[in-house]
């Protein structure tokens, strides 16, 4: 059974930092694109960061620069450590993944930045 849990979230000042975890299992974990979504109320999902396989990590301009996407295969496990962190990152993260027609997703794990 495919199973995605998301940890690590909490409350932060603006200007902080978190790292959230993505622990999959049921996958052949090294073999798939891993992506970080995020949502808030009454916005649409919005895709953070992208690691693929092979290494290489995409970010929207929005996070670009303070998100930084990883993962290590040994654990089946993906990170994204979020640095200058700001109000309008409050959102529940959620990470990803794509197998042939199915997509899965963790429960989601809330991170709220503020004063």
């Amino acid at each position: 059974q495919v199973q995605l849990v998301e940890s690590g979230g909490g409350l932060v000042h603006p200007g902080g930092s978190l790292r959230l975890s993505c622990a999959a299992s049921g996958i052949m974990f090294n073999r798939y694109t891993i992506n970080w979504y995020r949502q808030a109320p009454g916005i649409q999902r919005e895709l953070v960061a992208t690691v693929t396989a092979g290494g290489s990590t995409n970010y929207p301009d929005s996070v670009k620069g303070r998100f930084t996407i990883s993962r290590d295969n040994a654990k089946s496990t993906a990170y994204l450590q979020m640095n200058s962190l700001k109000p309008e990152d409050t959102a529940n993260y959620y990470c990803n993944f794509r197998r042939y027609a199915a997509e899965y997703w963790g429960q989601g794990t809330q991170v709220t930045v503020s004063p």
